[in-house]
């Protein structure tokens, strides 16, 4: 025997509403076909009611098993069900889970009939428990219902591996080593564990030792290991690959690891003993009308456009643990992340607390192996203090991973300190006072700790994306200031802003409209001013982006002054109406800290009354052109733009790609005030997530499509009431 892992995400039936007899009865009369990840409801993107999505409902499946499975141990691992599930195989209860954010396996061996006919029912539960984090109180998210996350059936021998984690020695050498534990179930006598490493298909090391019977953990070391650091821009992955040996049984499993070391010091943080300042944000789950649901691809396409459109170097899973598709490809990029358990400013009691110690044991277990995660969230966000919870939630941590460190993100000064790093929300900023605040001034402490900024900005100064240019200039300047205020404090480790896109909320937060517009960019992932502020702060590629829409009237007074350009040029220049205002530098006078100030224009040619007209905006680097930015006085829609992110897709199970609608003007800038109505169509093995008749928000908006389940081409159109069109086609193979 070996192990067998086979997903489960197609052959799903869902009805809203439990009875009884769901749970019994495998027929599927009144429910509808559905595949994995999925949501309870289709959601509108804003003025909807949180109720419209809770309450109970009900998944059925047949398992289809195989004859060669029949001695093994079966098991169904469900990677998140919202908020909590009870697990039925063939009529009866074989396991129950509380919490949305962490994976739970039910063990389904004993209930097997083997007749051909053995069926799973789960019920999900999407109300908002008081007695589930981060329930009991109000909370800024939503959470919503369904099995949102994969599935799948394991099949093992009797005698298995339940569980690895690895650790790396000797980073800083030449040599290094890896050393691994395994967790292991029914070893019997003569029993060997095995381990090996492997760089594609190059084995480069490999050990094993040989088991006491009921042997629950073993232990096995890799020396004398040729291998890559894992870095920022180089990060290097390798397979490991364990076997446990029991007679003709064989039980294997590979995961991937890197070799890093990471630590917050009291003189910031280092990454393989190179200092690095932390630049990120804050990252919810959620996505505009699928809520939690989206598979795989639209969690990595997330990851890149941190790290590769914004420029980030590291991410904050607010406030919960992330699907494990965004850690893998955090993995492979090189973004880190800080991962904490669920939850929102309230503290429950007793029962609540012991929940949210299995929430943080189980979110460690699934990912201590991902070489991208430098520090665990130990703490209910911006909750009080609470000696005795968070002495426990830390010694856990450190029980569990002592290679990492704990933080707790609070807002209150003085917080007691039971964390390795002092992790803090910093909204003081208000546009006129200083960016932060002093640590020390924080902390209470007369000594510098390990110190990290993990919120600002964000809901001191929401902003829509179709706001006026004045409004969204300044919500860019309160992240320019901040970040170059924690660039100037070698004690600061970095801040993460709050934060990277806009997202649903509850009618206690928000717009009214069940949105809070706290990102840099929108829910649909498309960028306001702010996003240029971190996409300048990178040496990969030329940025050239002035934060203006270049028109007469949309700020106070008419002014076009002061027009800020975010770049990492060296000089720019601009030409105004075809006559050239010469060259300007990058503004290291008030932004003395940054690696890439902004370029302000404080005073251009020209003024009320004069005739309005157009502008360009080139960027030098070694004295060359590199970028070139071009704003015509008098916009009119030129053409209507249509990209997607991917360029094929899969045809099973489903697949999905983000789409980019924009109608531009002649120099292929979106229309900011355009509310134009579209008609989304798509044709072949695909369809459009969400409504297909929208709006514009401001000259562009994205959408989703999802393919199902067949090959051939998609083609999705975009049509206006003008007659404008705009296509793009996918292969789904």
């Amino acid at each position: 025997m070996q192990r067998i892992v086979t997903p489960l995400l197609e052959h799903w039936y869902f009805r809203p509403g439990f009875v009884p007899r769901d749970a019994a009865d495998p027929a599927t009369e009144g429910f509808v076909p559905v595949c994995l990840p999925h949501t309870v409801r289709e959601m509108p993107c804003s003025y909807f009611s949180v109720q419209d999505f809770q309450g109970l409902s009900c998944y059925k499946r047949r398992l289809n098993l195989k004859e060669e499975w029949k001695n093994h141990r079966i098991f169904v691992d469900f990677d998140g069900v919202m908020t909590a599930a009870r697990v039925f195989c063939n009529g009866r209860e074989a396991g129950a889970h509380k919490g949305g954010f962490t994976p739970f396996s039910v063990e389904i061996t004993d209930f097997l009939r083997w007749d051909g006919g053995d069926f799973l029912a789960v019920e999900v539960d999407s109300t908002e428990r008081p007695d589930t984090p981060p329930f009991g109180y109000v909370v800024d998210y939503v959470c919503f219902g369904g099995i949102y996350r994969e599935v799948t059936l394991r099949a093992v021998p009797p005698a298995h591996i339940r569980n690895v984690k690895t650790e790396a020695r000797d980073v800083m050498a030449p040599r290094k080593a890896l050393a691994l534990r395994a967790d292991l179930q029914g070893v019997p006598a003569g029993a060997v564990l095995a381990a090996s490493l492997w760089d594609g298909d190059t084995r480069l090391a490999a050990c094993e030792t040989a088991l006491a019977p009921g042997a629950q953990t073993a232990e096995l070391l890799l020396q004398d290991l040729d291998v890559r650091r894992w870095e920022l821009d180089d990060p290097a992955l390798y397979t490991l690959r364990v076997t446990l040996h029991s007679g003709a049984d064989t039980d294997e499993v590979c995961l991937r690891t890197g070799f890093r070391i990471a630590r917050f010091t009291p003189r910031g943080f280092f990454l393989n003993e190179k200092s690095i300042k932390l630049r990120g944000l804050n990252r919810h789950q959620q996505y505009p009308c699928q809520g939690y649901a989206m598979p795989w691809r639209a969690q990595y396409q997330d990851a890149d456009l941190l790290k590769r459109e914004l420029h980030l170097n590291i991410v904050r899973t607010s406030h919960y643990p992330q699907s494990p598709h965004f850690l893998d490809r955090c993995d492979e990029i090189g973004l880190l992340v800080f991962e904490e358990l669920p939850g929102w400013q309230h503290i429950g009691d007793a029962a609540w607390q012991e929940q949210s110690c299995r929430d943080l044991e189980a979110m460690i277990r699934r990912d201590w192996n991902h070489p991208s995660i430098v520090l665990w969230g130990v703490r209910i966000n911006e909750s009080l203090d609470d000696h005795d919870f968070y002495a426990r939630t830390n010694a856990l941590a450190r029980a569990l991973d002592p290679t990492r460190q704990t933080g707790g993100v609070r807002y209150l000064e003085h917080s007691e300190l039971l964390e390795d790093v002092y992790t803090i929300n910093d909204f003081s900023h208000d546009g006129t006072n200083a960016g932060l605040r002093d640590p020390r001034a924080v902390t209470g402490l007369t000594r510098d700790v390990p110190y990290l900024v993990t919120e600002h900005s964000g809901h001191i100064y929401p902003t829509k994306r179709f706001d006026n240019e004045e409004r969204l200039l300044e919500q860019a300047l309160r992240h320019l200031r901040v970040l170059d205020a924690a660039a100037a404090d070698p004690r600061i480790s970095g801040a993460i802003g709050w934060c990277a896109f806009d997202y649903n909320t509850h009618k206690d937060f928000g717009s009214g409209d069940k949105v809070c517009y706290h990102g840099v960019m929108d829910m649909f992932r498309l960028p306001k001013f702010a996003a240029a502020v971190y996409r300048s702060q990178t040496e990969e590629e030329p940025v050239l982006e002035p934060l203006t829409r270049w028109t007469r009237g949309d700020r106070c007074a008419a002014q076009i002054t002061p027009l800020v350009i975010c770049t990492n040029c060296e000089e720019v220049r601009v030409i105004v109406n075809g006559v050239d205002q010469g060259k300007f530098t990058p503004d290291r006078s008030n932004y003395p800290s940054l690696a890439h100030p902004p370029v302000v224009l404080r005073q251009l040619s020209g003024g009320w009354g004069d005739d309005w007209n157009g502008a360009e905006f080139i960027g030098y680097r070694g004295g060359k052109e590199v970028a070139r930015q071009r704003y015509t006085a008098d916009p009119t829609p030129a053409a209507l733009e249509l990209r997607a992110d991917a360029a094929a897709l899969t045809a099973g199970p489903w697949d999905t790609t983000r789409i980019v609608c924009r109608l531009v003007d002649s120099c292929g800038h979106p229309l900011p005030y355009d509310f134009t109505p579209v008609q989304l169509t798509a044709e072949g093995p695909g369809q459009i997530i969400g409504p297909g008749l929208r709006s514009l928000l401001g000259g562009e908006i994205a959408f989703w499509v999802r393919t199902t389940g067949r090959e051939g081409i998609l083609k999705v159109i975009v049509n206006t009431p003008e007659g404008l069109t705009a296509a793009v086609t996918l292969p789904v193979k």
